[in-house]
């Protein structure tokens, strides 16, 4: 460790990354978010924006939110009507309790979609307000879904797929630190930009353990379309914090890199951000002999082929 120290002494650190030094665990997960957790509020779910969290969240947790929701909220008024007594709801099938609730349910499901078939209504005064503020929540309801649909259709995104890992192989003579990333969807993004910074663990001068922040220098930092795989390369030199450094270092030291890029989306017309990370102790910095290719021509030599499988696949490193 004491090449690391003499290393990291003639290099610059930043202090702009808007981490601590002082942080423990990792910085940022793999899809980009940091690695906090906020507590001291009273209020635990002051630390939440909602409409954040509806937008961010997996499709398939957002679809079954709104279902479950929609089911919950039928149910709930469904057994107010029974509290308030069936007897106020005309034209309920009272021959079992299955078919008496399943009416009940279809009726405040009809009254919450402002459907109204019109077979079941509510008579008297509570069965009457409470049907009407059902009918007020279920279009109140349906405005808030409608737009965090278009929010999460409309919200720009960079759809980039990176590598699980990041290697680090024989390069001009020296080696050098490398990542790939490629656009999975239909978008097209133009004058794309990484910013690549690493945080390396270091003991100061009072032997305790703490983080300094690099900037890495990228042989290319900037192209005009990202339209294929971009392997994005870190050359290893004397201005390197990794210069000198073996195997054995990066199996025992703890090293992050974060990986920021932004782009340019042609169909928003619009600025999209995306990152992410690569972490020596999770095993994902890894001594290598090359990216292997992952596009070819087609057969009728007309295409491009883009095989978004081999983003991580890489010839292993022979002595």
């Amino acid at each position: 460790m004491a090449i690391l120290k003499s290393r990291l002494s003639h290099l610059e650190s930043r202090d702009d990354t808007g981490f601590s030094s002082n942080a423990s665990g990792r910085f940022i997960h793999k899809d980009g978010t940091p690695n906090v957790r906020r507590a001291g509020l009273s209020n635990p779910l002051q630390k939440y924006s909602w409409y954040h969290t509806m937008l961010d969240l997996p499709s398939w947790k957002f679809i079954l939110l709104l279902i479950t929701g929609y089911i919950i909220a039928n149910i709930f008024f469904a057994l107010l009507y029974y509290a308030i007594g069936i007897e106020h709801l005309t034209g309920i099938d009272e021959s079992t309790p299955f078919n008496e609730f399943t009416d009940v349910f279809f009726f405040s499901s009809q009254t919450f979609t402002t459907v109204g078939y019109g077979r079941i209504a509510p008579v008297g005064f509570l069965a009457s307000m409470l049907a009407t503020f059902e009918a007020f929540l279920g279009l109140l309801g349906f405005a808030i879904a409608t737009g965090l649909f278009y929010g999460r259709f409309s919200r720009p995104r960079a759809y980039l797929k990176f590598s699980k890992i990041a290697l680090i192989v024989p390069f001009e003579g020296s080696s050098a630190l490398m990542f790939r990333m490629a656009p999975f969807k239909n978008n097209l993004l133009t004058d794309a930009q990484v910013i690549l910074t690493c945080a390396i663990e270091d003991a100061d001068e009072k032997g305790e353990l703490k983080s300094k922040f690099f900037t890495l220098r990228t042989q290319i930092n900037k192209i005009n379309t990202l339209s294929l795989n971009w392997t994005v390369v870190h050359k290893i030199d004397e201005s390197s914090p990794f210069f000198e450094l073996t195997k054995e270092n990066f199996e025992t030291m703890d090293v992050e890199i974060f990986a920021h890029i932004r782009a340019f989306d042609e169909v928003f017309s619009n600025t999209v951000v995306q990152r992410t990370s690569y972490s020596s102790h999770h095993k994902e910095i890894i001594f290598a002999q090359k990216f292997n290719m992952m596009y070819a021509p087609s057969k009728g030599q007309k295409k491009t082929i883009l095989n978004l499988d081999l983003i991580d696949s890489y010839t292993p490193y022979s002595i």
